[in-house]
């Protein structure tokens, strides 16, 4: 399972905040984008669709605006963000090129910074003898030296981004960024090489003025490390296609006219062609058994852990696996077609509809960023006409003032850096977060939808009750059921023959086996005919059940499956097995019931089964002989209807739906792509982890409305004392200096509330 790279991720997601979206990868993500509301919007009649008609390669767009499309890697026109490529099929395995770019800036603006933070910080914390080392003069060139490279080289994809939202006039986090970061490093540089041109006030007794270098290389190494960690996320959905498309098989056994057998590629199968598939194999495609008999797992698609006797004429799935026998097949859908194709597709296209997190930034940012901009505007201008000699120099201060401190690192770190916190603290409870959405989403989730088998129950079949008749031992009947069942593969074979042997009941070789398909088992033991099955083989047998009817009937009531066991022609008894549900569960369920949630069991077990688990478990609605497909619609639906849905579930078949959902919660015991399709993993597979879960959710989402208040205060309180509304009346210009130390507190800020999520109880 991979779960220690998608805990990683679970905190990058977000990133400081560079353009208040999230994507998740190749393909992206599973929510409808409603609610959607951020600075950039599309131009009403703007062609943003650059494919040739007729292109069959690779097809880039952005998540957020699937208007633009386009054939090579780039960024959003719109917003910015990377694009994405439209189809599933086209991931690769190679690294991700994008990732490896800005990892490799990241790492050297991180190296170039430290230095440049224990120059500028260093008299603030005890250090000021590393000034004097080199002397202000030479420290100020050092600085420049340090901090050009990071602003130039590292955040250069920043700045390009900055600069098509200028040109395009859609303005967004990227805009403030460039501004921002820009805006210190000319200062810083004019400061260096001119600090002649600065009003006196600005100038120490040597005539050196105050430069921001650090300001602009922290703030374009925090926003790489964000991108590199929102990177990493969007990794995991491309590793969760590539999970399912592996699924298949890379070859088929093609039976030719003349009846010579070769492997042949799977793209080459078509749709009619005869197909062998050998004991132990997958299936290549869907088709129809046209000859052989044999029991294929079909868990990869319903789930349950059962597999399911195939004769000529019944239909089976590609990628399931087949049992011991040898099945002749006819292909009836290839390629696209098949269910495997079908889920991928599913899961690609809802996790394509997913809305961005940061959408409280993207609100503010709607608003602040062109204000900031015309306020800055507006100083220099007032400035200039008004201020005092030299006037322009004062302009360019106020000017250079408003944009540092509005510069959005606070703003960036508000939600990730709540969420990194979060991620440990979850991980520390066995609550593993993919990223951001998934806890903001699990806040308002009203409807949880959890699969029987492996999430409530424990996923593997056990005996649990002998039920001999009078006159007959319990072990006696337990040794002879069990020494039959010796002969079969079937889970329910096993689980008997493992409760015999946790009994230490001596089993013993049988005689004539024979498996009835659909009915039971038959042979002889200790030269006793004996016979193992359901109704139906009594009744061929010409045996009449009669009061036992009612004792099968109570066990099938509570969630079990009885077979019969028959004894030189006679009922001697019965022997019950059931996938027990987790001790766990009860609890966990009365505790969610507690947090508002209204649940409702989807499964592919029969409805009786399903009933009676529900009703043991004060379940509030089940969904019974449910297909992969009809767990994302039933979800479709009740999104429709205004309902919140969180999906719990654990093998592949619950993928789609797990994307579907607001939020998906894999089962750690699960399938990989199971966990690669969620937000929310379970290390430990309780239900309980899903309590703690929504307790972190509720806790990081109100610490990050604490830090977007923090992020922002001190910018706003800031920008129009940094305009210099205050010097008419008191006289009071506040310097880029004290514009830096303000954008700094709102940052330590929102770092040392983000770190109190680090105790909060879960």
């Amino acid at each position: 399972m991979h779960l220690v790279p998608e805990a990683e991720a679970s905190g990058a997601a977000a990133g400081p905040a560079c353009h208040g979206h999230e994507h998740h990868g190749h393909g992206a993500s599973a929510h409808h984008a409603r609610g959607h509301d951020t600075a950039a919007r599309s131009e009403p009649g703007k062609t943003y669709d650059h494919v040739p008609p007729g292109w069959t390669g690779a097809v880039y767009t952005c998540p957020m605006h699937p208007e633009v499309r386009q054939t090579e890697a780039g960024s959003c026109p719109i917003c910015g963000m990377g694009l994405e490529l439209e189809s599933a099929a086209m991931v690769d395995d190679g690294p991700n090129p994008e990732l490896v770019d800005f990892t490799r800036r990241f790492w050297l603006g991180a190296v170039l910074t430290v230095p440049l933070l224990v120059l500028t910080m260093g008299p603030l914390i005890g250090l000021g003898g590393v000034r004097d080392i080199f002397g202000e003069r030479a420290t100020l060139w050092t600085e420049l030296i340090l901090g050009t490279p990071v602003v130039l080289w590292c955040g250069w994809p920043f700045l390009v981004r900055g600069w098509h939202s200028f040109r395009t006039g859609n303005l967004n986090m990227f805009s403030l960024i460039a501004m921002g970061v820009m805006a210190a490093w000319l200062f810083s540089v004019a400061a260096v090489l001119a600090p002649q041109i600065f009003p006196a006030g600005f100038r120490d007794a040597q005539g050196h003025v105050g430069v921001y270098f650090e300001a602009a290389a922290v703030i374009v190494t925090l926003v790489l490390l964000g991108q590199v960690m929102e990177l990493r996320a969007r990794e995991g959905t491309g590793r969760a296609i590539r999970a399912l498309l592996d699924l298949a098989p890379a070859t088929a056994r093609l039976i030719r006219p003349d009846g010579s057998e070769s492997e042949v590629p799977l793209d080459a199968v078509q749709v009619g062609d005869r197909l062998r598939v050998r004991p132990g194999d997958k299936v290549p495609v869907d088709g129809t058994v046209l000859d052989g008999r044999s029991s294929v797992d079909e868990s990869m698609i319903t789930g349950e852990p059962l597999p399911v006797e195939k004769l000529s004429g019944d239909p089976v799935t590609g990628a399931t696996i087949n049992g011991t026998g040898s099945l002749v097949i006819e292909a009836t859908r290839v390629g696209t077609d098949t269910m495997l194709s079908q889920i991928v597709q599913m899961v690609s296209n809802a996790q394509r509809s997913r809305a961005p997190i940061q959408k409280y930034a993207d609100k503010v940012a709607g608003l602040f960023v062109p204000a900031v901009i015309g306020i800055a505007v507006v100083a220099f201008i007032a400035w200039a006409i008004w201020g005092p000699a030299p006037s322009l120099s004062y302009g360019l201060v106020a000017a250079v003032a408003v944009l540092i401190i509005a510069c959005p690192c606070a703003l960036g770190l508000a939600t990730p850096m709540s969420i990194m916190t979060a991620t440990g603290r979850g991980a520390q409870a066995g609550v593993l977060i993919k990223n951001a959405e998934a806890l903001e989403r699990f806040e308002t989730v009203d409807t949880l939808i959890v699969d029987k088998t492996g999430t409530l129950t424990e996923g593997r079949p056990r005996l649990v009750a002998v039920l001999p008749e009078p006159g007959h031992d319990e072990d006696a009947i337990l040794r002879l059921a069990a020494s039959l069942e010796r002969g079969s593969e079937h889970p329910l074979a096993e689980a008997i023959v493992r409760g015999a042997e946790e009994r230490g009941v001596e089993m013993v070789e049988a005689g004539e086996f024979e498996a009835v398909t659909g009915q039971g088992v038959r042979g002889t033991v200790d030269g006793q005919p004996v016979a193992l099955g359901n109704i139906r083989l009594l009744a061929d047998m010409g045996l009449d059940v009669g009061a036992l009817t009612a004792r099968a009937d109570a066990r099938r009531d509570e969630g079990e499956t009885v077979m019969f066991v028959v004894v030189d022609g006679a009922v001697a008894g019965m022997v019950a097995v059931a996938d027990p549900v987790k001790d766990t569960t009860p609890s966990a369920l009365k505790a969610l019931h507690a947090l508002g949630f209204r649940i409702i069991m989807a499964t592919g077990d029969n409805e009786r089964t399903a009933r009676a688990v529900a009703a043991r478990l004060g379940i509030d609605e089940i969904r019974a002989d449910v297909l992969p497909q009809d767990k994302a619609r039933i979800i479709a639906e009740l999104q429709a209807a205004g309902r919140k849905v969180a999906m719990a579930g654990d093998g592949v078949n619950d993928a789609p739906a797990l994307a579907q959902a607001d939020v998906g919660i894999a089962m750690g015991t699960g399938a990989d792509v199971a966990i690669e399709s969620a937000g929310i993993t379970l290390v430990r597979g309780n239900l309980d982890g899903i309590v703690r879960a929504r307790r972190l959710a509720q806790a990081t989402m109100r610490n990050i409305r604490q830090n977007l208040f923090f992020a922002l205060i001190y910018n706003a309180a800031g920008v129009p004392i940094a305009a210099g509304l205050l010097y008419p009346f008191f006289g009071i210009l506040i310097s880029p200096m004290f514009a830096a130390f303000a954008m700094s507190a709102s940052s330590i800020s929102v770092v040392l509330n983000a770190l109190r999520l680090r105790t909060v109880r879960v």
